[in-house]
């Protein structure tokens, strides 16, 4: 098991039907990219399942959070829809996924797990300041799209971020 005082990390099964991605530690800006990228790879394999394991996870921010509905409103689309649930969130993981309105667009339930032959996504922060915005951008754009009073929650956020990637 990793050991998650040191440093959080994604581990997945993307040979299992439903790809597993169980979440060990924190799930930040910081370490959202292999997500991202993850999500990226499984569509381009015509991967459309997947179960999120929070089990482990410690907390979530926000652009994690829009990774998350970036990649549940890409599975919407397309010619063969495709689903994110998501299993065993503590009370105050739940409470962020409902409080975004992330319940619309993923299917939260608190059974089990599969087991699974997991293994860990490359979460070495991102070094480039403005890589790490463009991706913040993108999740929390994500974030509006979910839900439209998303808008009124991060509006400040957006503006900092937009101002950050137009100065390059």
């Amino acid at each position: 098991m990793p050991d998650n005082a040191t440093k959080p990390v994604f581990l997945a099964d993307a040979a299992a039907d439903p790809v597993l991605v169980r979440v060990e530690g924190r799930a930040c800006f910081q370490n959202s990219r292999c997500l991202r990228d993850f999500f990226t790879e499984m569509a381009r394999q015509e991967k459309r399942r997947f179960v999120i394991d929070l089990a482990g996870c410690t907390g979530m921010d926000s652009t994690f959070l829009g990774v998350l509905a970036g990649a549940a409103l890409e599975l919407r689309g397309g010619p063969a829809p495709g689903e994110i649930v998501v299993r065993r969130a503590n009370a105050r993981n739940l409470e962020l996924l409902q409080n975004l309105g992330l319940h619309k667009l993923l299917t939260v339930e608190p059974g089990d797990c599969p087991d699974g032959d997991c293994a860990a996504l490359d979460s070495t922060p991102e070094k480039n300041e403005l890589e790490n915005a463009r991706l913040a951008l993108e999740a929390h754009k994500n974030l509006i799209t979910a839900d439209a009073a998303n808008g009124a929650k991060f509006q400040d956020v957006l503006a900092f971020l937009q101002k950050r990637c137009e100065q390059g």
